[in-house]
């Protein structure tokens, strides 16, 4: 799917699946950017969760911007509050696509708030800092902090990067401040225990970032 909703129980239905499941009220949707990523984290779903053909996320293929608008154009936004560029892979791979989505949302709902959803290796990735591209456009980015050290982190995430990938993932979050009204730093429950989750929500303190551990779904 490229363009698909959230229920409870990590299940993830189509914009019609998910009206018919509860037909009042808003929700965000999601885009399915890439299956591509530039980790392959010990805890990641891609290798874990079994999924139905029909509600899959992995794409047959990376979706162009036409493409994807082409799914959002079906979509009806009175039930949108939120649209979020994850999938299966880091969208930020495909930087010229996430921006060509926010853009879109942005010019035609500009009421609905814009996430991307993101591991934060996006400057090593593409060589450059880019940060300031998402002013205006990007109105929360949700970047995976996954541990307290360099160390823990490459062991937990297997970036293709090496060592340097800890400290590159929050000097970008450092950079999308001025530019990113809400950037926010995740680590998963049950992947870390209290004493690390302590750690890293001082790291974000010191650096002025929020902290969110986010709930662990099970494959």
């Amino acid at each position: 799917m490229i363009v698909y909703a959230t229920h409870a129980g990590g299940r993830y239905l189509s914009m019609e699946a998910s009206l018919r499941e509860r037909p009042e009220g808003k929700r965000s949707i999601y885009v399915n950017i890439t299956n591509d990523c530039n980790c392959d984290c010990v805890f990641c779903l891609r290798s874990m969760k079994e999924m139905a053909k029909e509600s899959s996320l992995w794409v047959e293929h990376d979706p162009s911007i036409a493409e994807i608008i082409a799914e959002l154009e079906k979509v009806p936004w009175d039930y949108v509050g939120e649209v979020v560029c994850c999938g299966f892979g880091e969208p930020l791979m495909r930087l010229e696509t996430v921006l060509g989505v926010l853009r879109y949302v942005k010019e035609k709902h500009p009421d609905v708030s814009t996430r991307v959803n993101s591991n934060g290796l996006g400057e090593l990735e593409h060589g450059c800092v880019f940060a300031e591209r998402f002013a205006g456009i990007l109105d929360t980015i949700s970047i995976s902090l996954n541990a307290s050290n360099a160390e823990r982190y490459l062991a937990l995430t297997q970036s293709r990067f090496g060592i340097q990938s800890f400290e590159a993932m929050l000097t970008f979050a450092e950079h999308c401040k001025p530019y990113v009204p809400n950037v926010v730093l995740t680590v998963v429950e049950k992947v870390e225990d209290a004493e690390e989750i302590a750690l890293c929500r001082k790291i974000c303190a010191d650096r002025g970032l929020t902290l969110r551990v986010r709930p662990y779904e099970d494959s």
